[in-house]
């Protein structure tokens, strides 16, 4: 606790709550966490480089993928609140929290030495220190995927995905994970989760043909959220022939609804590789969604209805990687763009996917075949 200085202001603080369940929706623990008010930072003031890394959804589904093929175990931690641990390099002043402030010394702050939540810069500071950790004990950062850290030692393999305070663990050695897990929960405050179950709002289950990587509670959510678990279900994802078009004419609907369900649907692809087309088609119209639009929407909301235990199935298989590229020419009425689109398998299991507009007008079916093909080469690499 210090006296505030002339050129400095304080940052507002306040408590939140939450209640943390797991994949079966039943209450784990109830949380309290002191964050601070972010949003009254200055650029350049309060903080400097705020970006953080993270492992993409697509170099999970390869890891859990490869884990599989390989018959590894996969093993998951959760760090406990992750971004107390990252000192900060700034000068950050903070009042004092609601419900402890000194009588005292009221007109006192305090300087932080770490970050807290919602801070700018606290994302940063965490991925800074656990970064340097890894590397001290060994892990060296994928080149392309800064996310991921490798650790070769004879004979043995292990891969950290670190997806903020989430970490997924697998590797050749039990003995080694073992041992890495025991020096990062001595290190860093950890919840040892267990082998892989439910990670980033992904369920995984086992089988016997391999792990089925799935969001049906998500699914179940969404439909209840939006009132359409009781609806009539459906065998496609869109009509047949309908192609979506902006009409100035046409009766508009409530934007914030729309753009709630569409990224609610754009989350939802991460294990749903048969959404993506219709997906990023209606996520085209969030600026001005129309009725048409919605009823699009809602056709997909449908077809979820009934198909909400639908998953990937990441199988054990050889370790060929397979990619296809496609392109509908001219398939946007408005402005005449082609949608590309390509997906990777790794032996029998899709590993990645996309389905966008592409940036130019192509002038020809072959052109835009080009665009896809050089997207899709730049996925591979």
């Amino acid at each position: 606790m210090v006296e505030l200085p002339l050129n400095k202001k304080p940052i507002a603080l306040k408590w939140v709550y939450k209640v943390k369940v797991n994949a079966d929706g039943e209450i784990v623990r109830h949380k309290a966490r002191l964050v601070a008010k972010g949003f009254l930072q200055k650029a350049g003031i309060d903080y400097g480089e705020v970006y953080a890394p993270v492992a993409r959804i697509e170099t999970i589904r390869l890891v859990v993928a490869l884990a599989t093929n390989e018959e590894w175990s996969l093993h998951q931690l959760d760090v406990k609140s992750a971004f107390l641990n990252g000192p900060l390099e700034e000068e950050v002043y903070v009042q004092q929290p609601i419900g402890f402030v000194q009588e005292n010394d009221k007109h006192k702050v305090y300087k932080l030495k770490k970050a807290l939540y919602r801070l700018k810069q606290a994302p940063r500071a965490w991925n800074k220190r656990i970064d340097k950790f890894l590397e001290v004990i060994g892990f060296m950062k994928c080149i392309s995927e800064h996310g991921v850290y490798v650790k070769r030692t004879e004979g043995s393999r292990i891969i950290i995905c670190l997806y903020v305070d989430d970490l997924l663990i697998t590797g050749s050695n039990e003995e080694c994970i073992e041992s890495c897990k025991a020096e990062l929960m001595k290190e860093f405050e950890m919840n040892n989760l267990g082998m892989l179950s439910y990670f980033l709002g992904i369920e995984f289950t086992q089988t016997t043909f391999g792990v089925v990587m799935h969001q049906t509670k998500y699914t179940r959510d969404l439909l209840k959220k939006f009132s359409m678990e009781q609806g009539n279900s459906a065998i496609t994802p869109a009509e047949t022939g309908v192609k979506l078009e902006h009409n100035p004419d046409e009766e508009g609907v409530d934007p914030v609804v729309y753009r709630s369900i569409v990224g609610s649907l754009r989350y939802l692809w991460n294990t749903r590789p048969d959404l993506s087309f219709n997906v990023g088609v209606v996520s085209r119209y969030m600026q001005d969604p129309k009725v048409s639009h919605l009823l699009a929407v809602k056709r997909i909301m449908r077809y979820l209805h009934g198909t909400e235990h639908f998953g990937v199935l990441l199988s054990k298989g050889n370790e060929e990687l397979i990619g296809y590229s496609d392109a509908d020419w001219c398939g946007d009425k408005t402005d005449q763009r082609s949608t590309a689109g390509y997906v990777f398998f790794l032996g029998k299991t899709p590993i990645s996917w996309s389905s966008t507009k592409e940036p130019v007008v192509a002038l020809s079916s072959c052109e835009a075949e080009y665009i896809a093909a050089s997207e899709a080469a730049c996925q591979a690499i």
